[in-house]
């Protein structure tokens, strides 16, 4: 399965078609909370990834569920919202077998998800725990460098931005961000009035950082 996720990801990073070669996709979860926030994100991070990258992403997100087969299609996976979150034991299976077996799932706090996510990601992976990433580490130091590392999107109550991994045999997994609101960042400028342009410009370089270190790593 990994070497199938390999072969992939270097054709997505190398291929020089006009015709997109893959897709990012959004996860759909149970439990009520807002899966489907943040919704001009991920267009706009492809959008941006494709120009500064060079990868050739579908300029759409697909949606996928957190049990379904049709997740080992993505190389990489992305989660948000607000509020609840609830994986089954299958569903938690999944995932696992998905990460496991070379995907990865970025984790972005909307605010008000991190009592749900950090209870069901340890029925994914019950032997690990968030680790906070060092301002050094490498995932900060792609094509663009961040020194200070997660930087600070959205204000909500004066905490600074924390990024934290899940590493399974030498492997980020899944990358969590924690009071930063990275994906309203990536939304459509003007969407949050308070948020600046720079401020925008820093989330999308965050953002194509962590594209580029998940399919790299």
């Amino acid at each position: 399965m990994r070497g199938r996720f390999l072969l992939l990801l270097t054709v997505v990073l190398l291929s020089s078609f006009w015709v997109p070669t893959y897709k990012i996709a959004k996860l759909k979860y149970n439990g009520g909370g807002d899966w489907y926030a943040n919704r001009t994100a991920l267009p706009n991070l492809i959008e941006f990834c494709n120009q500064n990258l060079k990868t050739n992403f579908a300029p759409q997100e697909a949606i996928v569920e957190v049990g379904s087969a049709d997740i080992f299609n993505y190389p990489f996976v992305y989660l948000t919202g607000h509020g609840n979150v609830v994986f089954s034991d299958a569903e938690a299976a999944n995932l696992r077998k998905y990460l496991i077996g070379g995907g990865f799932l970025h984790i972005d706090d909307n605010y008000g998800l991190d009592k749900f996510i950090r209870t069901e990601m340890k029925k994914v992976f019950p032997e690990l725990s968030f680790v906070e990433l060092p301002a050094n580490h490498s995932l900060y130091n792609q094509k663009f460098k961040f020194p200070n590392g997660l930087p600070k999107i959205h204000e909500h109550d004066g905490k600074p931005a924390k990024g934290y991994a899940l590493t399974w045999q030498n492997r980020i997994v899944c990358y969590y961000t924690f009071e930063c609101d990275l994906g309203n960042g990536w939304e459509d400028f003007g969407t949050y009035p308070e948020d600046t342009q720079e401020k925008r410009t820093s989330a999308l370089k965050m953002g194509a950082n962590l594209i580029q270190y998940a399919l790299t790593q």
